[in-house]
């Protein structure tokens, strides 16, 4: 596994990668708040398989430039298609993990002369909603906001996360911890690494933006969110994870016809990192039956 930097958009973004160079690209999005660290299992796996696999830390995350710009999904995408041309290749497949999850589904969309496959991770396409869903979940929850709603005021969540308790320090190991089913796949050397990316002042707010952007996302895909994905799809889903559950994939085959299914088991919200040899089979297993790409 190498890691450097590569300039997209006036940015830099830090990726981790592995396998040959001439070989067919997968590109691997993390979510939230996570880095390309968590692919490392994923990045080795397939490396060793002959696939050329890039993980970035996503635009405003780790080790990746966070410049003070709009974090929706017209910029975000924009910029990671900038890795493939930076990689000399036409098309990727792309997979991606939680809020990962949902810019893979959109750039499908968005680029679909440039995407070869989709691996959605916990994360399923789903249909798009009657209303922007910020909106739509302040009506839901009304007096008892969940996260993304309490993440919508500039600067509130940046001084609860880090000012909490033990700051940054307690907040990975909370939202690491209560939604895996295999703490063993986190232990202090691992959380370190988010520790450490999310201490510096001014970590948090680019990640928190990409919430802020959601009824942001929601107008810009006006014009494309009925489209629908022809090429291979996989959607890996985590049979215990809280907050992306299996049932959530129901309906998928309207917008993505041609989709394989996999859920593994005793598995938590961080399937990549909790289910690692499992994951990586189910990806290798799809990957190989793809129509080769370039």
């Amino acid at each position: 596994m190498r890691s450097r930097y590569v300039k997209t958009r006036g940015i830099r973004l830090f990726c981790l990668e592995a396998g040959p160079e001439d070989g067919p690209v997968v590109l691997l999005l993390h979510g939230f708040p996570e880095l390309a660290y968590s692919w490392r299992h994923q990045v080795a796996a397939l490396g060793d398989a002959g696939f050329r696999v890039i993980a970035p830390d996503l635009p405003g995350y780790g080790r990746s430039d966070k410049p003070d710009v709009t974090y929706d999904c017209d910029w975000i995408n924009a910029c990671l298609i900038g890795i493939l041309d930076d990689a000399g290749c036409e098309r990727a497949v792309v997979a991606g993990h939680d809020w990962g999850g949902i810019l893979v589904w959109i750039m499908a969309r968005q680029y679909p002369e440039r995407v070869a496959g989709v691996i959605g991770v916990n994360t399923p396409d789903l249909p798009r909603p009657v209303m922007p869903p910020v909106q739509l979940l302040r009506q839901i929850f009304g007096d008892t906001p969940i996260y993304i709603i309490q993440f919508q005021e500039p600067g509130v969540a940046e001084w609860v996360l880090g000012t909490w308790g033990r700051g940054v320090d307690d907040f990975v190991e909370m939202i690491f911890g209560a939604t895996t089913q295999n703490s063993d796949a986190f232990p202090p050397a691992v959380l370190d690494v988010y520790k450490d990316a999310f201490r510096p002042v001014g970590a948090l707010t680019p990640p928190i933006e990409y919430y802020r952007n959601m009824d942001r996302n929601w107008e810009l895909t006006a014009g494309i969110a009925d489209r629908t994905i022809d090429v291979p799809c996989l959607m890996i889903s985590a049979e215990l994870d809280p907050v992306l559950t299996p049932a959530m994939t129901a309906g998928m085959e309207e917008r993505v016809p041609v989709l394989e299914r996999v859920v593994i088991g005793q598995c938590g919200h961080w399937t990549q990192q909790e289910r690692p040899g499992e994951t990586s089979a189910a990806m290798l297993s799809y990957l190989r039956r793809v129509p080769r790409w370039s």
